[in-house]
C-alpha cells in the first residue's frame, strides 16, 4: 500500500465507507450525490464499493428494485470527484438519455480549487474557454500533449505520458468553459462547465494552464489542504427525457474551500506524494551519479588500453615504486 493511500485512510473520516444521497427517483431515472473517494461504476478487477451498487442497495431497501428497474450508468464522475450525478433505471431510459445527452442536459456546473501557477505569465483572465485536445497515457490519465504547444504550460501527469518518444499521439477534442469566482494568494476558486465530457477533462485542462487542482495526485499537486481532490460537480440541470419537465439539482461544495482561498492557510499542507517524489528524485540522482562514475571508469580503462598503460585494477595491485615509475612514464 503506497503512502498516499495510507494518508487517505488516516485523514478521510469515511474512507472506504462513503455513502451516497438519493436526491430524486422516478420510473425512468435517479439523481444522487456521490461523495469523494467512491467509484461511479465498477471496473474489471476492482472490488471497491461503487455509487451504482450503493444506489442499488437503496432501491432494494425501498422495494423498488427489480431486474427491469435498476441503476444503469449514463455518465461518470472521477473517483475523487464529488457531486451530483444521474443514473437511468431502465434500459429504455439509458438508451434515450445517452442518445440525447447533449440536448437534454442544459447545464453541468463544477467548482474547483486550484493552486495558483508558479509562473505569473500563466495567470488566467477572469473567464474564458480552454479548448486543447486531450491524449491519454498508459494509465488512462488525460493530458494535453506538449508537442502540440512546444512544451509550454503543461504539468506532467503521474507516471509520465506512457507514450514512446516520437510516437504520434491520438487526441480527442475537449472544450471547457471557466469563470474565476475568487482569487487568493495561493489558490483560485473556479466555476466550470463542459461542452465535451472527456475523462479528466477539467483536471487536465487546468493543469495545462498551470492551475493544478488541490489534492490532485495524478497531476502532481504541491498541496493537499482538504485531504481530497478539490473538484465538485455542483449543479445538474436537464429536461426529463420522457415527461419534458425541467429539473435542477444542486449540492454545494464544502464551505472550507472558499475560506481557504479567501483567507489562506495558517498551516502548509504539502502533498504527501511530494515526499515520495522527492525520494524518487534523490534515488534517481544517486543512480545517475553511479552511472556517470561507471562511465568515467570505463572511459579511463579504454584510454589506458589505447595508451598501452595497465588498467586501473592492475595499477591498484602495483607496489608504490612501480606506480611511481608508471606516473613518470606518463609524463
Amino acid at each position: 500500500m503506497n503512502r498516499s493511500t495510507l494518508y487517505k485512510m488516516e485523514h478521510k473520516a469515511d474512507f472506504g465507507k462513503e455513502k451516497i444521497e438519493l436526491l430524486y427517483e422516478d420510473s425512468s431515472l435517479a439523481v444522487i450525490y456521490k461523495p469523494s473517494g467512491m467509484l461511479s461504476v465498477p471496473y474489471p478487477g476492482s472490488r471497491n464499493k461503487t455509487a451504482q451498487a450503493a444506489l442499488e442497495e437503496i432501491l432494494r431497501k425501498k422495494g423498488t428494485f427489480s431486474k427491469n428497474h435498476k441503476p444503469l450508468p449514463v455518465h461518470r464522475l472521477d473517483r475523487d470527484t464529488s457531486g451530483v450525478m444521474m443514473f437511468a433505471l431502465t434500459e429504455q431510459a439509458q438508451k434515450k438519455i445517452m442518445d440525447t445527452w447533449q440536448t437534454m442536459v442544459k447545464s453541468r456546473l463544477y467548482r474547483a480549487v486550484a493552486e495558483n501557477p508558479e509562473n505569473p505569465a500563466l495567470v488566467l483572465p477572469d473567464s474564458g474557454i480552454i479548448d486543447e485536445n486531450l491524449a491519454y497515457n498508459a494509465h488512462n490519465v488525460g493530458y494535453v500533449p506538449r508537442e502540440e504547444h512546444g512544451g509550454r504550460g503543461e504539468h506532467d501527469v503521474h507516471g509520465g505520458h506512457g507514450e514512446p518518444a516520437g510516437k504520434e499521439k491520438k487526441t480527442i477534442t475537449a472544450v471547457t468553459h471557466y469563470r474565476v469566482l475568487l482569487r487568493g494568494k495561493k489558490y483560485t476558486l473556479f466555476e466550470l462547465s463542459l461542452e465535451t465530457g472527456r475523462k479528466n477533462q477539467i483536471r487536465a485542462h487546468l493543469s495545462f494552464k498551470g492551475y493544478t487542482l488541490c489534492g490532485d495526485e495524478n497531476y502532481r499537486a504541491r498541496t493537499n489542504p482538504f485531504n481530497r481532490l478539490a473538484l465538485h460537480a455542483r449543479t445538474l440541470e436537464f429536461v426529463h427525457p420522457f415527461t419534458g419537465e425541467f429539473l435542477k439539482f444542486e449540492w454545494p461544495e464544502p464551505e472550507d474551500w472558499e475560506v481557504c482561498v479567501e483567507k489562506g492557510l495558517k498551516k502548509e499542507y504539502e502533498a504527501v506524494w511530494n515526499e515520495e517524489q522527492k525520494k524518487h528524485s534523490a534515488r534517481h540522482e544517486r543512480e545517475a551519479a553511479a552511472r556517470r562514475e561507471q562511465k568515467a571508469y570505463r572511459d579511463f580503462e579504454k584510454a589506458a588500453e589505447k595508451s598501452g598503460l595497465p588498467s586501473r585494477k592492475k595499477q591498484a595491485a602495483m607496489d608504490y615504486i612501480s606506480r611511481g615509475k608508471l606516473h613518470q612514464k606518463k609524463k
